[in-house]
């Protein structure tokens, strides 16, 4: 019987210690297998601990714990040799057997500009961002939502450039997934904040479960494929009908135009802002703006290694950051890896035109 009684009071014992802890005392879960110990990472998860803690004054309520995350060189590649969608469109303008023969004067000059780019190092003309933007809308005119979504896809199942073992549509970056889940498990509710096309975004983020209401992006005009030139105001869309792109854009989510997006369609500010560039600062200064306690975080891209990298521009920028007050993410020294450990860094390819 006092067996028996040990035994039982062992195994009770056993169960017992193999329950987890709810509540701010409770073990931390180890989040953060592809990080390395750095000051970003210490920095984020110090903040987050405060900001749930219902104890701590800088107390952050659930539905107020927004955070924004601009995506391309963010948590998915743009080395690759350049951003997605700018690969896209010269793929569109001058490759695409159904479309290269009838693009327009002005959307095959912009692919051209940026085939020069990224095959002989040619700058981009000043302001290309506008430019790109005008000749992407006119480029998928015509389109249905699902058609484009369609393409995306297809184009994003293509092997990278200058990487073995990857296709666009994988090239996110490992260890910036992981901050994903992390906020997520502490009750912050985050989108994504592009430049790029909103319906771009959408495609290559559906793999990670972002929801499409959490993506916001360049924007061109929809229509019903009825419609014809009568505004929306005075149409009214029937059951049969379907939406289209059309060649109008509305906005180029950059800068500020990131900021004043984030007032319409999310309400909030945010206190928490992820960024790689000049384009995000805007963003995480409205952040930093908040009157809760808030941080800003930006990824360098500094390893020559593993990406198509710059690192001396790159540690050039890292001190404008810091300088910024905002929290410097590098590549190089603070992750694992970047895309996995069964991606190589190779040479570009381009084929003979």
């Amino acid at each position: 019987m006092k067996k028996r009684f040990l035994f039982a009071l062992a195994l009770l014992v056993l169960v017992l210690s193999g329950c987890q802890k709810s509540g701010p005392d409770a073990p931390s879960k180890n989040y953060f297998t592809l990080w390395n110990s750095c000051e970003a990472l210490n920095a984020l998860t110090e903040y987050v601990e405060d900001v749930t803690n219902p104890k701590s004054s800088n107390f952050i309520k659930a539905e107020d714990r927004i955070a924004t995350f601009d995506m391309d060189g963010t948590f998915i590649g743009e080395l690759y040799p350049t951003y997605f969608e700018y690969n896209l469109l010269e793929y569109r303008a001058l490759d695409d057997p159904d479309y290269k023969d009838i693009a327009p004067e002005d959307v095959r000059e912009a692919a051209l500009e940026i085939r020069s780019f990224v095959r002989d190092g040619v700058p981009l003309p000043d302001h290309f961002d506008m430019k790109h933007a005008y000749a992407a809308a006119k480029a998928y005119a015509g389109m249905t939502l699902s058609e484009f979504d369609k393409y995306v896809k297809a184009y994003a199942k293509k092997q990278a450039n200058g990487f073995k073992g990857m296709t666009y549509g994988e090239s996110f970056y490992k260890p910036m997934l992981e901050v994903f889940k992390y906020l997520e498990d502490n009750v912050f509710t985050y989108y994504v904040v592009s430049g790029s096309d909103r319906f771009i975004c959408r495609a290559l983020v559906e793999s990670l479960g972002i929801a499409p209401n959490r993506v916001i992006g360049m924007d061109v005009k929809l229509k019903s494929n009825k419609q014809g030139l009568e505004p929306g105001v005075n149409y009214t869309m029937g059951q049969e009908e379907y939406l289209e792109r059309t060649d109008e854009l509305i906005i180029k989510n950059l800068k500020t135009n990131k900021v004043l997006q984030i007032a319409q369609e999310i309400g909030k500010v945010p206190v928490l802002s992820f960024g790689n560039s000049g384009g995000d600062c805007a963003m995480h200064n409205y952040c930093l703006s908040n009157g809760l306690r808030s941080a800003a975080f930006m990824l360098i891209a500094d390893d020559e290694a593993r990406d198509h990298a710059k690192r001396a521009k790159a540690l050039d920028l890292a001190t404008r950051w810091r300088e910024a007050g905002y929290y410097v993410i590098s590549m190089r020294d603070d992750s694992k890896t970047i895309y996995g450990g069964a991606v190589q860094k190779v040479d570009f390819v381009f084929p003979t035109l």
